[in-house]
């Protein structure tokens, strides 16, 4: 039977995966834990063979920071990566960790259950995109990478001056993917593109 860890600060979502595991045959709950800041303290006298771990968390902790963290430790642990929020680069980002497998909560038609037992037999499982979202009159997938990349670096609250020297562009470029972000989305101002960008988790600044 695999010893299951879960990292998850939305209560709701916790006891879910706690119910999934407890009711399977093949898995039992070692630990569930609030803040992805701790988890690998966890790891040190106990064992664990997957841990189920969300990404964002009210705290601040990072999902992914810890994810690296646990498998350079602890590199024959599996990880599934949870989250709800559509973020467009952490699919990309989970698979250059070496996190194992990846699922949105609300909009995988896979069950939990499912990508852990594949998971624990050695498959990865990743989803082909990441979940549509309004945003405006766009949809999130109307965004060229590059644009996405502008929109969450001005979701922190820079100036385009600074965007410009972040991304190695000019501050014309930028104001130019600004422009077409807005013409796109029907907004009035970069400010409220960017709120509007958070507030439905296509770009989160962490």
């Amino acid at each position: 039977m695999y010893k299951v860890m879960i990292v998850d600060d939305q209560s709701i979502s916790r006891q879910l995966f706690e119910m999934y595991v407890n009711s399977s045959k093949d898995f039992e709950l070692a630990f569930s834990v609030t803040s992805a800041g701790v988890a690998d303290v966890y790891l040190l006298k106990n064992k664990v063979d997957l841990v189920i771990m969300d990404i964002l968390m009210n705290d601040g902790s990072n999902g992914l920071i810890a994810a690296q963290i646990i498998k350079k430790l602890y590199p024959d642990i599996k990880i599934i990566a949870v989250t709800s929020m559509p973020e467009y680069s952490w699919l990309d980002k989970a698979r250059e960790i070496g996190i194992d497998s990846f699922w949105y909560k609300e909009s995988d038609e896979n069950t939990i259950i499912g990508i852990m037992k594949r998971t624990m037999e050695g498959d990865k499982i990743y989803p082909d995109r990441v979940p549509v979202v309004d945003i405006g009159n766009a949809k999130s997938v109307d965004f060229t990478e590059r644009e996405l990349e502008v929109l969450k670096i001005i979701a922190t609250g820079v100036s385009n001056a600074e965007v410009a020297k972040k991304l190695d562009i000019s501050e014309y470029t930028v104001k130019s993917h600004v422009r077409n972000m807005l013409e796109k989305t029907g907004f009035r101002s970069r400010t409220e593109l960017a709120i509007k960008a958070r507030t439905v988790g296509i770009t989160i600044p962490i």
